[in-house]
């Protein structure tokens, strides 16, 4: 007799739309290249009297929206990697095993793919350019780089991604949770947006950057929910059909 488990089948995935948005938004991005409301928006956060950004120094964006903001998601993080472990010998762990699994691989995607990326591309931060009282100069991101002994590391956004990364609850959830699941999406692009706002009033960011990064955190948490987790009903019928034959 056959032991296979046969889990319900997951929830309709629309690939035009989850994978169509993203790819709409890097157009525009890429066609945003062209205008300068990169400039202007980063221009809004900038006092040129104080010659610094506005939010530069500030204690709360700082230490409190950067660093421990950072470090409650990298403990969310740890505790999701815990949590995992614990489903291959706590028995009210294992039917959660692929989500935690899900979640886990999707976390660690969608945070480590930053800094490569950083130093590959080598874009300068704001408030590294001449326009913001910087020594460095301007470049767009498909542009070639201008020679400097100090290459930028401001190409995607890494603190947005501690946001953004949160996307992977919405996937892990979406398939037993619905609502929960919906929650976590808005708490992920709210959390997400507020990170990058304040990186952008500390001159650490463009505009640009932080929706680059949210393109690639919600691709990185759809691809490893797809390939971990999501079971169309015609697959779950198969597998179906398959047990009670064996049965």
């Amino acid at each position: 007799m056959s032991s296979t488990v046969v889990r319900p089948a997951s929830r309709p995935l629309n690939l035009w739309v989850c994978l169509g948005i993203p790819a709409v938004a890097a157009i525009v991005l890429v066609l945003l290249e062209l205008t300068s409301l990169d400039m202007d928006l980063a221009k809004l956060f900038y006092d040129p009297v104080a010659g610094d950004f506005i939010g530069r120094h500030s204690y709360f964006l700082e230490d409190i929206l950067h660093e421990r903001a950072k470090q409650v998601v990298i403990a969310f993080s740890v505790f999701s990697i815990i949590g995992f472990i614990a489903c291959f010998f706590v028995d009210k762990f294992k039917p959660f095993k692929r989500e935690l699994g899900c979640l886990v691989l999707s976390l660690a995607l969608a945070t480590s793919f930053v800094t490569p990326m950083k130093a590959v591309t080598a874009v300068q931060c704001p408030w590294s350019l001449e326009q913001f009282g910087g020594h460095e100069t301007y470049s767009e991101l498909l542009s070639p780089r201008p020679h400097t002994e100090k290459p930028g590391r401001c190409w995607p956004g890494g603190h947005a991604a501690t946001g953004f990364t949160l996307f992977a609850l919405f996937f892990v959830l979406r398939d037993r949770r619905p609502r929960m699941a919906r929650a976590a999406f808005i708490f992920a692009f709210t959390l997400g947006s507020v990170f990058s706002i304040g990186r952008m009033m500390q001159g650490a960011h463009f505009f640009s950057h932080n929706v680059w990064t949210a393109v690639f955190c919600w691709l990185i948490c759809l691809g490893s929910y797809y390939y971990v987790l999501y079971r169309p009903a015609s697959k779950v019928e198969s597998v179906a059909k398959v047990k009670a034959v064996n049965a």
